[in-house]
């Protein structure tokens, strides 16, 4: 079908939308969001019960949209669409490091164009309370470091994420994570001040006194406050990484919870939240909270967000609350998209997922990190599936700033957005790629900055309009994953400047995984070894040949001075990768000794520098091993031979020391 721009009417109109109501004011959770979609040879037709369903159907169609040389059209398909969970979110951190109005704007355009429909803002935490609070005025002036939400900023953000069918969910993170509150307040706290905001990241003991009734009648006021700003029915208390350490200090704590007989800090935390779920409750609002809220008292309507692992949402059900599930979708991570894509709230195979995502655990982390095939414990009764309301991507701010944070969400939110919304069923990582790649230029279109502000930021560290040789490099490299920047760069705190080679890598080399899929397609075609081989010797040439300006790249500029080594790691993987390639083209086998040579050279390689680690190490081992064990190709099913090489690859990560006991 050919779009026209001209104006219709309904009956002539190539593009009909049928809405059979308004719906809600205001997206609600469990509002229908179906469609059915129609297009033919002559015109389109979107049907929906209520305008957020075609919200979500035009989103169809600019994904279907196509274009020739005689213009634009739609492809002909008939489908029907429901989303599988009713809660699809994003939660972004604007504490640790402050995300202005702009940024939270162009994020919101993505969400709505991979239907998602929660907006989780992380608003207050030790380092940042980004809130106006007019009844309370030093939380923020004192709290903020100026950089805040007005009241007029928060209703001007709720409408225009209303206008996308996105809720937004604020966070007041509590009892703990609270020194930028304590900053203003220092009578809130459990020991006394003054407190300071928290430059550096980790887990902190400052908390709020839940034996002081001061505390209560101040939350009453704050979240009253809050409530007449944000109109959705569930408000986040946090309640997450409670150290208890200053309330063991506490002579009066401690008294008070003897009275009491709360026999610990968890105790005596659940009496702090039942308290708050009363004052919401008050302010017509549920109670919203991080996995440690879930208790035998726990209110029903609260909302568990799970973070920990399965378990924890399993549990959350089977105690007849409904949950959402943010373990496998936290982006800080920088694990691929297929990872991602793996993890289902639902599974239907619970340990095949672990099987499935294992596939895609770094293999710098192979030894350290392993998804374990669930207890019954840890998987969603058949009778409870239905107190599942879906899952939250989470993107913490440690290390993003509002040039880089959107690299760290996007693409891969795309993966997490269709796992929450497609049937179970659809799994295919392959296509999924396939579709995430379209997706991405899309977003770009949108105006979001995932692709733009690597190549800025490597203009800069290049001190050259044309980045050449750094921008191979930089593709071929990934952020170590987890919470590993952490622990290679202590010095790091809020003010440090995120500009580095580290913050202009991708989360995922998509480089680096086609060359893993050049790899494969070598290695399947045993024992001829002729498919993708052409394509390998190019990329390896390439980096060889570039090796010269890079090296001088990395030496000029002081800034790359910490990545220096992985310019000549990729001339020697490069050099690595030529000579097992030869042994296979060749059948030749390789000379005594080399393998344990290469393996050597490859491991020395993988060492990250600067917080960033070469993602191309595995397929490489895989290779040595190839032309290691290529006389054993002719004896064995192509098939069985390359199982062999993939593990024994694998069994060639070296392993991490062990610590030592104390």
């Amino acid at each position: 079908m050919t779009l026209s721009r001209e104006p219709a009417e309904p009956a002539k109109a190539t593009l009909l939308v049928e809405v059979k109501a308004p719906g809600n004011p205001l997206p609600t959770l469990g509002e229908d969001e179906s469609y059915t979609l129609e297009i033919d040879g002559t015109h389109a037709t979107l049907r929906a019960a209520q305008s957020v369903g075609a919200l979500r159907g035009l989103e169809t169609v600019l994904q279907l949209l196509q274009g020739d040389r005689d213009g634009w059209y739609l492809p002909a398909v008939t489908l029907s669409d429901r989303p599988r969970f009713p809660w699809r979110g994003l939660l972004i951190d604007v504490s640790r490091h402050w995300m202005p109005m702009e940024v939270l704007e162009r994020n919101l355009d993505g969400m709505a164009a991979v239907k998602l429909n929660v907006l989780h803002l992380h608003l207050t935490d030790d380092q940042g309370f980004r809130v106006e609070s007019r009844r309370f005025p030093r939380l923020h002036e004192q709290g903020s470091d100026g950089l805040y939400f007005t009241h007029e900023q928060l209703r001007e953000l709720i409408a225009y994420a209303a206008d996308r069918g996105i809720r937004v969910v604020p966070e007041f993170d509590m009892p703990g994570h609270v020194s930028s509150w304590l900053v203003g307040h220092p009578e809130l706290a459990s020991i006394p001040g003054p407190y300071t905001i928290e430059r550096k990241w980790g887990i902190f003991d400052p908390t709020l006194d839940p034996t002081r009734e001061q505390v209560y009648q101040f939350l009453d006021g704050f979240l009253g406050e809050m409530a007449a700003i944000f109109p959705d029915p569930w408000m986040h208390i946090g309640g997450d990484e409670n150290t208890g350490n200053y309330w063991r200090v506490n002579p009066a704590i401690q008294s008070f919870m003897a009275s009491n007989r709360l026999a610990d800090s968890h105790a005596l935390q659940t009496y702090f939240g039942d308290r708050v779920a009363k004052l919401l409750q008050k302010h017509g609002k549920k109670m919203m909270g991080w996995e440690e809220i879930l208790h035998s008292t726990l209110p029903k309507g609260a909302v568990v967000q799970t973070w920990r692992g399965p378990k924890a949402l399993a549990e959350t059900a089977r105690q007849g609350h409904t949950g959402i599930l943010s373990w496998g979708y936290y982006l800080d991570h920088m694990l691929p998209a297929a990872l991602h894509y793996t993890v289902d709230p639902l599974p239907a195979d619970a340990k095949r997922m672990a099987e499935e995502a294992n596939r895609w655990v770094p293999a710098s982390w192979y030894h350290r990190f392993r998804f374990k095939p669930p207890e019954a414990s840890a998987v969603v009764r058949e009778q409870d599936a239905a107190r599942v309301l879906g899952g939250e991507a989470c993107m913490w701010a440690e290390y993003v700033d509002p040039e880089t944070l959107d690299s760290r969400i996007w693409p891969r939110m795309a993966a997490v957005a269709e796992r929450l919304w497609s049937p179970r069923e659809v799994t295919d990582v392959k296509d999924m790629y396939r579709r995430m790649a379209r997706i991405s230029v899309q977003l770009e279109e949108l105006g979001l900055m995932h692709e733009r502000s690597g190549d800025l930021l490597l203009r800069r560290l290049a001190g050259s309009s044309e980045p050449g040789p750094l921008r191979v490099l930089a593709r071929l490299v990934e952020p170590v994953k987890f919470y590993d920047r952490q622990v290679q760069f202590k010095e790091a705190m809020q003010g440090t400047p995120l500009t580095r080679l580290v913050d202009a890598a991708r989360p995922e080399s998509l480089e680096a995984r086609a060359f893993w899929g050049s790899v494969d397609d070598l290695l399947a075609d045993t024992p001829r070894f002729d498919r993708g081989a052409d394509q390998l010797t190019r990329t390896l040439h390439q980096w060889r040949e570039i090796h010269p300006e890079l090296a001088r790249t990395l030496e000029r500029s002081p800034a790359l001075h910490e990545a220096r080594p992985l310019g000549g790691a990729l001339l020697v993987l490069a050099e690595t990768g030529l000579e097992a390639l030869s042994y296979l083209r060749s059948g030749t086998a390789p000379r005594q000794g080399w393998r344990e040579q290469a393996l050597q050279r490859i491991d020395e390689a993988s060492r990250p520098q600067g917080q960033v680690e070469l993602a191309v190490i595995q397929p490489l081992r895989e290779l040595v091993l190839a032309a290691a064990l290529q006389p054993e190709a002719p004896t064995l099913p192509a098939a069985e031979w390359h199982a062999r090489v993939k593990t024994e690859a694998l069994a060639a990560i070296p392993k991490p020391p062990e610590k030592k006991k104390k």
